[in-house]
């Protein structure tokens, strides 16, 4: 049995609809963990086990994992969340005692690079503490380790269209490596699909550009036919332009000193190599896949 988190979210989404393409998935069988059920498809209605509820919920995580031999794990960001590494424990906690339980054999989760070299970096710190509290328990796991998501910029789709300007707090001419969250898809549905793996890896999943954010906004003019620029703007007004759309103090916070962290380790930079066995998907193509037809819709 293969647990599914987020199936309604950009990546659980994916990974889902990956699994249901797989012939494995019938001998395998699918179990999906969801608030709102009435939000999945009807072909995965269909095809998968239902489980109603917050994987943060102890009861819920432990009806869904009853003979889970593989788990695909994420924790879904909380923008009003009033504590960052608190909302990552939240979840984590309760994975953790159903591994000490004995009723997951695998995880794959969702995390990002920076181990090792990021301190005090908001949500990424956040993550790679859930990736170490997870590790403990001893169970087999393999971390997809991501930099900047190309669907980020999915959420200034208006801005782009409308004032041909997309807004990053990080340095406008230095590499940003980035990967689509498809990619990152595919690559955990390969590892729930395989049950020969063992012990403890990261994954990374890198993208093949080194574009910084000016060279990205080149190559959107060129697939939008149309002049569009990146404006670059400081920790301070990120974390204020968070706060005036919604999110918790902490939760802005969180995000500010998470670009700072980037810009000063690099940890998404131009060293990291690119990986084209679990993300070939360039930028370029994601501008044309992606990027264009939700600006024109």
């Amino acid at each position: 049995m293969i647990v599914v988190t987020t199936p309604t979210g950009q990546i659980g989404r994916q990974v889902l609809d990956r699994l249901l393409d797989a012939p494995e998935h019938a001998t395998a069988g699918i179990r999906v963990i969801v608030r709102d059920p009435a939000r999945l498809s009807p072909r995965v209605r269909e095809h998968v086990e239902v489980v109603q509820g917050s994987h943060a919920d102890p009861a819920v995580l432990t009806k869904a994992c009853a003979d889970a031999d593989s788990v695909f794990w994420l924790v879904p960001p909380s923008p009003r969340a009033d504590s960052v590494q608190g909302h990552f424990r939240a979840f984590t906690e309760p994975l953790c005692a159903e591994i000490a339980h004995g009723r997951i054999r695998r995880v794959v989760a969702v995390s990002t690079l920076g181990r090792g070299v990021a301190e005090n970096a908001g949500q990424i710190s956040a993550s790679l503490a859930m990736d170490e509290a997870i590790e403990a328990t001893g169970v087999p796991y393999r971390a997809l380790c991501a930099p900047f998501l190309m669907e980020n910029l999915l959420g200034q789709v208006q801005s782009i269209r409308d004032a041909g300007m997309f807004f990053l707090a990080l340095a406008p001419d230095r590499v940003l490596r980035t990967c689509s969250t498809g990619d990152v898809a595919d690559t955990a549905a390969r590892l729930l699909l395989d049950d020969t793996w063992a012990g403890q890896e990261d994954v990374p999943v890198v993208g093949p550009d080194a574009l910084s954010p000016e060279g990205m906004a080149q190559v959107v003019s060129e697939v939008l036919e149309a002049a569009v620029r990146v404006r670059h703007t400081d920790a301070a007004e990120y974390r204020a332009t968070m706060v005036r759309y919604g999110a918790s103090e902490a939760w802005a916070r969180g995000l500010a000193d998470m670009v700072q962290a980037l810009d000063a380790t690099g940890c998404y930079g131009a060293d990291v190599p690119g990986t084209p066995e679990s993300a070939p998907t360039d930028f370029r193509r994601w501008c044309a896949d992606v990027l264009r037809p939700a600006v024109r819709a």
